[in-house]
């Protein structure tokens, strides 16, 4: 009785990650000096977008891509322009088949550069 409850208990803890969804948590911290304004965040296949109109010095945001509707390989895309009304765009990672590597991105606007970290995926 102990094994099947045991069984029961690993099933419904591994059937949990099944249920989310398909996307990627991002962070975008502005350590520059200015403002950083029309950030948008989106994928090589541009089918959802997350549109932020600015983040002040010092200012962090955290958002969650969907990416139920993707079908292909593909990468991660990050627009920003800076104050003095320079566009930047950072190309970055990978995604599979639609679907995501990593849980996670970090995005660290500096004030000559932008710096990207990832989860570290384990398979």
């Amino acid at each position: 009785m102990k094994k099947i409850i045991a069984i029961l208990l690993l099933l419904t803890l591994n059937s949990c990650f099944l249920f989310e969804e398909n996307g990627i948590q991002i962070k975008i911290k502005n350590h520059s000096s200015q403002e950083i304004s029309n950030v948008k965040f989106t994928t090589t296949e541009k089918l959802e977008v997350i549109e932020i109109n600015s983040i002040a010095p010092n200012e962090t945001v955290t958002k969650f891509l969907s990416m139920k509707h993707n079908k292909f390989d593909g990468g991660y895309v990050l627009y920003v322009t800076r104050s003095n009304g320079k566009a930047e765009i950072s190309e970055c990672g990978y995604y599979t088949n639609g679907s995501s590597l990593n849980k996670w991105i970090d995005f660290t606007v500096e004030n000559d550069t932008t710096i990207v970290k990832f989860d570290a995926t384990q398979f």
